[in-house]
């Protein structure tokens, strides 16, 4: 009995494993990792140096002191309190750079793509569409024609007061 509980639990987790959505989650995380090289190499070695051409290449070393004296004291310790707003800047520059990139990058480009899919799949359904209307069109009429065909006091291949009640 334990045995049974045992492989129907291993049984649930491969399940669980082999389902679509843990599959590709597990795709994209190795996806992303291996993009986040990309991004930053670009962010490093395009960005980071016009951006150094315009102005600093560090931010870091920009703060404010609060509380003077702001320095090193004798023991190694710094005095006073600084406000390093200089990372907190770089920081934001980064992400923000980095969140650029991946859009113009991947996101943009991706989204153009889907877009020109989905129109091409919604231009092949109304060709479809046009053709199952011009069907039902041609069938109507004829429909009509048989009608008045009967109702009129006969014609080609029947009679009126037919037994199919036309």
């Amino acid at each position: 009995m334990g045995e049974t509980k045992k492989e129907s639990v291993l049984a649930g987790f491969k399940a669980f494993l082999m389902r679509g959505n843990v599959v590709d989650l597990a795709v994209a995380v190795v996806i992303g990792a291996a993009f986040t090289n990309i991004v930053n190499s670009v962010v490093k070695g395009i960005i980071g140096p016009v951006v150094g051409a315009v102005g600093t290449k560090s931010l870091d070393g920009y703060k404010s002191c609060l509380k003077a004296p702001c320095a090193i004291g004798p023991d190694g310790q710094p005095t006073g309190v600084e406000i390093l707003w200089g990372s907190v800047l770089n920081a934001t520059l980064t992400f923000v750079i980095t969140a650029a990139v991946v859009y113009f990058m991947m996101v943009l480009p991706m989204a153009k793509y889907l877009a020109r899919q989905e129109d091409r799949r919604k231009a092949r359904e109304g060709v479809q569409e046009i053709v199952e209307i011009t069907e039902l069109e041609v069938l109507k009429e004829i429909r009509d024609h048989l009608v008045a065909q009967r109702a009129g006091g006969g014609g080609v291949g029947g009679q009126a007061g037919s037994r199919d009640g036309f």
